[in-house]
């Protein structure tokens, strides 16, 4: 690819993730090489197995639990090494999900302009896409791409838990 572009999956619905998995699957088949950056998630899923058994990267920087007011400390620390992890790897990727990097500002873990900077920032040739609910307006704005999922109803508001499998 001469230049790369930034894409943005947000909103409330289901399926960011998915979009962005489904991306790197066909990023893949065409010889691209692409790779997966998970900020706050630290749960093993079924894409990320399915990556990895196909040779995509996969780096998670989360505790994979859900931060309920204020982020920890540990949230923070692994925020930063996340992004940093970002900044050291981007050259070597065609492709490249930043996914639930939204919360990062969310919760108020870093300051946005830190996530506008990385993304303002990238390598010309790399596809970036960004996921997460509540992308801030400043990061949809250098987007070229902006999907927004709109939840119409969830199984999460019938008190049905995530299932292994099917949400994860």
């Amino acid at each position: 690819m001469e230049e790369g572009l930034i894409e943005v999956y947000t909103g409330d619905g289901k399926g960011k993730t998915t979009a962005a998995v489904g991306l790197l699957l066909r990023a893949h088949g065409r010889g691209l090489k692409g790779g997966l950056v998970q900020f706050l998630k630290g749960v093993e899923s079924g894409e990320l197995e399915v990556l990895r058994t196909l040779g995509i990267p996969c780096f998670q920087f989360g505790t994979g639990r859900f931060i309920m007011g204020e982020p920890s400390e540990e949230d923070i620390r692994l925020a930063e090494v996340g992004l940093q992890k970002v900044e050291e790897i981007w050259e070597d990727f065609d492709v490249l999900v930043l996914d639930e990097i939204s919360y990062l500002t969310v919760f108020h873990i870093v300051p946005e302009e830190r996530i506008l900077r990385l993304v303002k920032a990238k390598p010309k040739k790399l596809e970036m896409v960004l996921t997460g609910r509540n992308m801030p307006q400043s990061i949809r704005d250098l987007a070229a791409l902006v999907t927004v999922m709109q939840k119409e109803k969830h199984p999460f508001d019938l008190g049905i838990q995530a299932r292994e499998g099917i949400e994860y």
